[in-house]
C-alpha cells in the first residue's frame, strides 16, 4: 500500500505533512537544514545521528576541495612558449605548446617565450677618443634559445642585458672618432658594439642570442650640431659626385672606345683601298707598255687626251692660248651649258674636246703640226 493511498500511514519521505504538497521540496531548504546539521554535529553536542551527519559534512566539504584543485590544475602553453617546470621551487621538466595538467600547490610552471624576437634600446651622451661628446643611440633584438638557463642563470636576464649593452656601447664610442661615429664609422661602430656585447653576456650563459643591433641614431651637441650637419652634408655630396663621376665614366668609355675601333676599321679600309688602287695603277701601266713600245706617239697622244678628259670634267671654263698667234681664247662654257639647259643636251668633254683640238688645228698655218697645238696647249690650258 502506497503512502499516500487512503488507509495508509500517509509516510511522507518529502515531509509534506497532511499531503497539501505533492512536489518535491526546494533545494535551498535542503541544503539549509543539511548545513545546520553539520554545524550540530561539529560543535560535539547532540546524538549519535549528529556525529555521523557531522562526519557526511566533512566528507563532502573534502571531495568538494579535491575537486576545486584538480580542476585548478589545469594551464595552457601557447604555440610560441615553453614550459619551465618547478616541484616545490625545484626544476623538473619543460612542457611542451598545449592543455596541460599539474598537481597545484606542488608543481608550478613558467611560461617562456622561445620563438617570438624582442628589442630593447639604449642611449645616452658619451665621451669619444678625441675628447667629443655624441649622443648614441643603439636598439638590441634577442631571442630566447633556453628557457631554463634564462629564467634561473641571473636574477633578471633583461636588466643584465640591458647593462651588458650600454658597457658595449660606451666601449666602442670611447675607442672611436667623433666623426666616424656621426659620419662613415656606424657601420664599424655597430659590429663592434654587436661583438663587445656577446663577449660581455657569454660568461653568463643567460640562454639569449642576439639576433641583431641597430644603430638609430648619432647627434652631436646642440652648440656645434649645425656644422656637423654641413659636414654630413659635404661628405654626402663628395659620394654623389663620386657617384655621378663614375657613372659619366662607365657611359662615355664604351662610346671612345667604339669610335677608336671605327676610325681603326676606317683606316684599315682606306689602307686597303688604297692599295688596291695603287696595284690597279701598277696592271693598267704594265698593260700599256706593250702598246707604247709599239706605237709611242699615238700612245702618248691617247693617254694625254684621256686625262685631259678628266681635267676638264671639273670645270666650267677654259682658256686656250694659240701657239705662234699671241691672241688666249676664252670658251665661257658654263654659260653655254646655262643657255642650252643643264639636264638638255648637255655635251660631255670628250667631245668638247675634240671640237677644241678641230678648232685648233684648222685655225693653225700650214707649217703647224697638231702634235705642236698640244704641246701648247698642255702648257697653256687648264686654268679657271
Amino acid at each position: 500500500m502506497a503512502w499516500n493511498e487512503p488507509g495508509g500511514n500517509n509516510n511522507d519521505p518529502w515531509k509534506n505533512k497532511g499531503g497539501r504538497d505533492q512536489g518535491p521540496p526546494d533545494l535551498d531548504d535542503i541544503f539549509k537544514n543539511l548545513f545546520g546539521k553539520l554545524n550540530k554535529g561539529g560543535s560535539g553536542s547532540g546524538a549519535s545521528g549528529g556525529k555521523n551527519l557531522g562526519g557526511v559534512g566533512l566528507t563532502v566539504i573534502a571531495v568538494l576541495l579535491v575537486v576545486i584543485w584538480f580542476i585548478s590544475g589545469f594551464y595552457t602553453i601557447r604555440e610560441a612558449e615553453r614550459g619551465v617546470v618547478l616541484r616545490f621551487g625545484e626544476f623538473s621538466q619543460f612542457v611542451e605548446p598545449g592543455l596541460r595538467w599539474k598537481p597545484t600547490f606542488i608543481d608550478s610552471v613558467i611560461p617562456v617565450n622561445v620563438q617570438s624576437i624582442k628589442s630593447m634600446s639604449s642611449e645616452g651622451s658619451m665621451l669619444t677618443e678625441d675628447e667629443n661628446v655624441v649622443g648614441v643611440e643603439m636598439e638590441v633584438q634577442y631571442r630566447i634559445v633556453e628557457p631554463y638557463k634564462f629564467t634561473f642563470a641571473v636574477t633578471d636576464p633583461t636588466q643584465s642585458l640591458n647593462q651588458a649593452l650600454n658597457s658595449a656601447i660606451r666601449y666602442v664610442v670611447g675607442h672611436s672618432k667623433m666623426d666616424d661615429i656621426l659620419t662613415s664609422g656606424r657601420e664599424n661602430a655597430r659590429q663592434q658594439v654587436w661583438q663587445e656585447l656577446e663577449s660581455i653576456i657569454e660568461p653568463y650563459d643567460m640562454g639569449m642570442s642576439i639576433v641583431d643591433i641597430n644603430f638609430k641614431d648619432a647627434r652631436p651637441p646642440n652648440a656645434v650640431r649645425e656644422a656637423f650637419d654641413d659636414a654630413i652634408a659635404a661628405q654626402e655630396d663628395e659620394q654623389r659626385f663620386i657617384r655621378e663621376a663614375e657613372a659619366y665614366a662607365r657611359e662615355i668609355e664604351p662610346r671612345a672606345r667604339g669610335q677608336v675601333n671605327r676610325m681603326a676599321e676606317e683606316a684599315q679600309a682606306y689602307k686597303e683601298r688604297v692599295t688596291l688602287e695603287a696595284q690597279g695603277e701598277v696592271a693598267r701601266f704594265a698593260e700599256l707598255l706593250p702598246q707604247y713600245i709599239a706605237a709611242p706617239e699615238v700612245t702618248r697622244q691617247r693617254i694625254y687626251l684621256e686625262t685631259m678628259e678628266q681635267v676638264y670634267q671639273s670645270t666650267s671654263k677654259i682658256m686656250v692660248d694659240n701657239e705662234g698667234t699671241g691672241n688666249m681664247m676664252y670658251l665661257p662654257l658654263d654659260k653655254i651649258l646655262d643657255r642650252q639647259g643643264v639636264g638638255q643636251n648637255r655635251p660631255n668633254s670628250r667631245s668638247t674636246l675634240e671640237g677644241l683640238r678641230q678648232n685648233d688645228t684648222t685655225g693653225q698655218s700650214s707649217n703647224s703640226t697638231p702634235n705642236a697645238t698640244l704641246r701648247g696647249d698642255r702648257s697653256r690650258t687648264g686654268r679657271n
